[in-house]
């Protein structure tokens, strides 16, 4: 099954990049090739810049403020195990707390180190790291694995509080939805939505075997999807036939 997920709104744009780039950044670390250290600074440098939004910070607080609110209520409901009830606001606690006393934005204690800057002035430049250009950076990937990674985890660990405060946001956003099949008629499908409720996230599931691809678009009141299939060009074709799948709306 393929999930594919559509942000309403930039702040969960936002969560959801550096989501992918943190996800690709510890794939990148556990590997030992010198290429795949390289490829693991670049997204490092990603995360420097995607984290460097003014009110990322305070929109995730706030975010993971009002679930923490949302979840005391349910305080002393006899239907809702308090043991992990407790849990749950315990780790919103700890991440929040982590994220709060993070001093300024994401990434910025890395912007001292003037070995790693200079060499994210030169990554997005064609070949602008070979050994005649970064020299020490050239000998750097030729030290052992562990002692790259432990590098890369040295610097990892100041974005952290970050991708450990995303991950608890992002799961909450994401478990507040209640996933129901749905038809696309002809290959389309749209659904209006309430003006009472405000969703942050669309979800939607699908067998990969299908070989269909959503063209997706939304906004507080509209979700519009149409199913797409790629001809043998690469290019996108829409689909004539009922698809079903599998549709959440997170808020």
């Amino acid at each position: 099954m393929i999930v594919y997920e559509y942000p309403f709104n930039e702040s969960i744009r936002t969560m959801l990049r550096l989501e992918h780039l943190f996800e690709r950044l510890d794939t990148l670390v556990s590997r030992e090739a010198a290429i795949d250290h390289h490829f693991a600074l670049a997204t490092l440098f990603e995360v420097m810049d995607v984290a460097s939004r003014a009110d990322l910070k305070s929109d995730l607080l706030k975010d993971l403020e009002r679930h923490r609110n949302q979840f005391a209520q349910y305080r002393g409901n006899p239907s809702i195990s308090e043991v992990a009830l407790n849990e749950v606001i315990d780790r919103i606690d700890q991440v929040f707390t982590a994220l709060n006393q993070l001093p300024g934005k994401a990434g910025h204690a890395l912007t001292a180190n003037e070995w790693l800057m200079s060499i994210r002035s030169r990554i997005s430049i064609p070949a602008g790291t070979c050994e005649f250009d970064l020299p020490a950076y050239y000998a750097w990937q030729h030290e052992t694995a562990a002692s790259r990674q432990a590098d890369l985890r040295r610097w990892l660990g100041t974005l952290l509080p970050l991708a450990d405060a995303l991950k608890v946001m992002l799961g909450l956003l994401r478990d507040s939805g209640s996933p129901h099949m749905v038809v696309a008629s002809g290959g389309q499908y749209q659904q209006s939505l309430s003006q009472s409720r405000s969703y942050s996230l669309m979800r939607v599931r699908i067998d990969g075997v299908t070989g269909l691809v959503p063209e997706i678009s939304g906004h507080r009141l509209m979700v519009s999807i149409r199913w797409m299939r790629q001809d043998g060009e690469g290019r996108l074709r829409n689909s004539a036939d009922d698809t079903g799948f599998e549709l959440t709306l997170c808020a």
